[in-house]
């Protein structure tokens, strides 16, 4: 306790040290920096996880999670096989071929419960996409 009084008697010490506005400039600087690296720019998206799962002969179950930064009207699906931003209404409606989620050369069909669709290459393969909400 003696020192603690000692110290507040001091002219010359202080208990928080002084810091120049230069010093304070650039931290205020870096912080913001940081917050706005960390926001998506409206009506992108980028994938957040990609899982895949080869544990089965000629099957490939893929997962992944999107984070999506939408327009009013929009929300995150998927075009050219890549997550996107697309029309509410296609998701309200299960229209999913609307989106245009298959590549250029594969055509898109429904799957019967509207749960998902399908991408068929020229060669025959077929990629199956059902979708997974989460509650």
């Amino acid at each position: 306790m003696a020192s603690v009084s000692r110290l507040a008697r001091r002219k010359d010490a202080s208990r928080w040290p002084r810091m120049s506005s230069t010093f304070w400039a650039v931290v205020l600087l870096t912080a913001l920096l940081v917050l706005y690296c960390g926001q998506l720019a409206a009506g992108t998206c980028e994938i957040v996880t990609l899982d895949r799962d080869s544990s089965q002969p000629r099957r490939t179950i893929a997962r992944q999670t999107a984070r999506c930064a939408c327009k009013k009207g929009q929300i995150a699906g998927t075009t050219r096989a890549r997550p996107a931003c697309v029309d509410a209404g296609i998701v309200r409606k299960k229209q999913w071929c609307e989106m245009v989620p298959c590549l250029e050369d594969e055509g898109c069909d429904l799957l019967v419960n509207k749960s998902g669709w399908t991408c068929t290459q020229p060669g025959g393969r077929v990629k199956t996409t059902t979708l997974f909400a989460y509650s």
